[in-house]
């Protein structure tokens, strides 16, 4: 199965490196692209769980989905997962 799943706080290319490296963590999960132009992520994931776990990795990371609280929290975690993407 193919999502596309957009997000809140997607800035540039370190923000994707760092998306990209901790989606590539679940088994379930393969070819992600980062669509910054779209402020989303796409892939192909082979059930419900995979989908809820990519999800919460992205949330976890400061990137909520489109519609969900975006609080200063999650803003602070995206500048942090930038930067690390940035230096990865």
């Amino acid at each position: 199965m193919k999502a596309t799943v957009k997000i809140q706080n997607l800035k540039c290319s370190g923000c994707g490196t760092t998306i990209t490296n901790n989606l590539s963590t679940i088994d379930t999960v393969k070819n992600i692209e980062i669509l910054l132009e779209e402020d989303a992520v796409r892939f192909d994931y082979e059930n419900e769980l995979a989908l809820k776990q990519v999800k919460k990795t992205l949330k976890k990371l400061g990137y909520p989905e489109q519609g969900e609280d975006n609080t200063l929290g999650a803003k602070a975690k995206s500048y942090v997962s930038c930067a690390i993407g940035k230096m990865s």
